[in-house]
């Protein structure tokens, strides 16, 4: 009788430490979880906010320390965070039998983008002005990468422009929202929306100057009429007096084209470039040349004719390189006008010259203004063929190649497409600005 009570102790005791053993392994079970998604953050305090701490990425296992609302606190490689818990795949306690051949959902949200996709659904209604103010532009375009990590894979394309969401910052990372898709970017590659406003409206002052540039211009070559020098020699002027700097040395019967008359003297262009003659040294007709040529009265004597043909100008030698960018912007001389278009066939002004010193190497600002920053300042009196001219009234808003001679070579307006202008009279002697040497 004894023995068999000792038998029922023993069997009993069995029972117990097979029932005590089956809830240890069953709470010990309920106690770790695994990350269902690709990436996801352990964060310092319960809300989405909350500083990271470290990433966990897909199916590694957390320890399970207590629940806090929506969020497990856990713990990963000796340190202590919180995880959401749709995050979280928690091993469950109890297997319903009618559900054994269809497992427990895991509770695990499927996704294919990027970090921590469900923490912003739940967040975006309520943080939407916060959102707002977090808007930023995309500088340029750019990959979307999956984690903050050069190497990392990248999900889509952001085009420049395109506006997005900051949702965070990590060090020099940004995650941010892009139509439907989350992901990361080097913040260097975001810009605020003011910065475009102001690029706008730098573009928007450049186009309004070219188009009135293009009036100018268009006013200023109304061609009155044809007439010849009537002198031996005759000085080819800056601007309407006998003191200013000459431009260019006229001989006999040489045909010019006259824009207009003032003062006693006449506006004229000949072999492309421009400037003043006095009045009375011209003539609807040709001189003869069988007998010498009578001196007509002039507001200019006799004697400053004498002295100005002994006066002659010079210019500083172009660089082998400067002669060869100019030659290379001449062959594209009866090329449209597009504003906006740099090349190959197309351009506006600043355009042109990053179209033509890109061929040479040379990476120039994209805005008239902006090229005045290139390279570096040369005075006007030391221009060598392909310096960069640049114009403006306020502020700049034209540039051109230099070719020697006073000219230069330039996208101008879309009437006239890529031509050349002399800088030494007109609106862009008026205007002239300053000069750049970039080659």
């Amino acid at each position: 009788m004894k023995s068999k009570k000792n038998i029922k102790s023993i069997v009993l005791f069995a029972i117990l430490g097979i029932a005590a053993l089956f809830f240890i392994n069953m709470s010990f079970a309920a106690n770790n979880a695994k990350i269902n998604v690709e990436t996801a953050n352990l964060r310092e305090t319960p809300d989405a906010e909350g500083k990271i701490l470290e990433q966990l990425s897909l199916n590694d296992e957390v320890e399970l320390v207590e629940k806090s609302g929506e969020w497990y606190k856990v713990k990963s490689n000796g340190i202590t965070g919180y995880i959401r818990q749709d995050l979280l795949t928690v091993k469950e306690e109890v297997t319903d039998n009618n559900t054994t051949n269809n497992p427990v959902s895991e509770n695990t949200v499927t996704t294919n983008t990027v970090v921590e996709n469900v923490e912003a659904t739940t967040s975006v209604d309520n943080t939407e002005n916060v959102q707002e103010e977090k808007n930023k532009l995309v500088s340029e375009d750019t990959k979307l990468k999956i984690v903050p990590a050069i190497n990392a894979t990248n999900i889509i394309e952001v085009k420049a422009n395109q506006e997005v969401t900051i949702i965070e910052t990590i060090n020099n990372w940004v995650c941010i929202q892009a139509g439907n898709t989350k992901g990361w970017i080097r913040s260097e590659k975001l810009k605020v929306k003011e910065e475009q406003k102001v690029e706008e409206k730098q573009e928007e002052t450049e186009k309004e100057q070219e188009e009135k540039n293009e009036t100018e211009v268009a006013v200023q070559e109304t061609k009155i009429k044809t007439q010849f020098i009537a002198s031996e020699t005759v000085n080819l002027r800056k601007e309407p007096n006998t003191s200013s700097e000459i431009v260019s040395k006229l001989s006999l019967n040489m045909a010019v084209d006259v824009y207009s008359e003032e003062g006693g003297w006449s506006k004229v262009k000949v072999s492309g470039k421009e400037g003043y003659i006095s009045s009375s040294l011209l003539s609807d007709k040709k001189k003869e040349t069988s007998r010498a040529a009578e001196t007509p009265r002039t507001n200019e004597s006799t004697s400053t004719q004498t002295n100005e043909a002994t006066t002659t100008t010079s210019s500083a030698p172009a660089s082998q390189n400067g002669g060869s960018v100019v030659e290379t912007a001449k062959s594209y001389i009866g090329s449209s006008y597009v504003y906006g278009a740099s090349g190959p066939s197309s351009f506006d002004c600043s355009g042109f010259t990053s179209y033509i010193y890109k061929q040479y190497g040379v990476s120039l600002n994209r805005t008239a203004a902006g090229q005045y920053s290139n390279g570096t300042a040369v005075s006007k009196d030391e221009l060598q063929p392909g310096d960069l001219v640049m114009f403006g009234k306020s502020g700049i808003n034209h540039v051109g190649i230099y070719i020697g001679g006073g000219q230069m070579v330039h996208a101008a307006n879309p009437s006239r497409g890529v031509t050349t202008d002399t800088i030494n009279s007109g609106y862009y002697y008026n205007n002239y600005v300053g000069a750049r040497r970039v080659n």
